[in-house]
């Protein structure tokens, strides 16, 4: 069975390490599933997903020149209609915080480098002052005595 990239072909896991895992392929090519292509979510630790001797299907991604072949978990399972409308959505979350309720970190529409430059050093000189006020008060104002 030739290897095509695009195809779904099931495959056997023989090693696991800390970037992703080795698995078999149908003609005794061996291809690696990055741990990034393991599962839909962040995944820290392989081994909670994987075993060696696990049936996995794969999905081939690419096949280079020197033989290294790159393969995809996540991406040989069948996404259900919901979730791909959900990513094809446009996320604009510009001026809004992760509730949906408006932010303090600027304008909503565009902004002109200058006008960013300018706001950024106003914001700048505020935060340096207020810095200034805290730490002078803390160590008793200037001209205090060291001792």
């Amino acid at each position: 069975m030739s290897i095509e990239v695009g195809s779904k072909v099931q495959g056997k896991v023989t090693g696991i390490t800390h970037f992703g895992a080795f698995v078999e392929l149908p003609g005794g090519s061996t291809g690696l599933v990055h741990i990034s292509e393991v599962a839909d979510n962040y995944v820290k630790d392989i081994n909670e997903h994987l075993k060696v001797g696990d049936e996995v299907e794969v999905k081939i991604l690419n096949v280079e020149k020197d033989g290294k072949i790159g393969l995809s978990i996540r991406k040989a399972k069948d996404q259900p209609p919901q979730q791909t409308t959900q990513q094809q959505r446009p996320r604009s979350n510009r001026g809004t915080d992760q509730r949906g309720g408006r932010n303090n970190s600027g304008p909503v529409g565009r902004e002109t480098f200058e006008q960013k430059m300018a706001r950024f050093l106003k914001d700048s000189e505020d935060r340096l002052t207020s810095l200034k006020r805290n730490t002078e008060s803390k160590r008793g104002g200037r001209g205090a005595k060291k001792g």
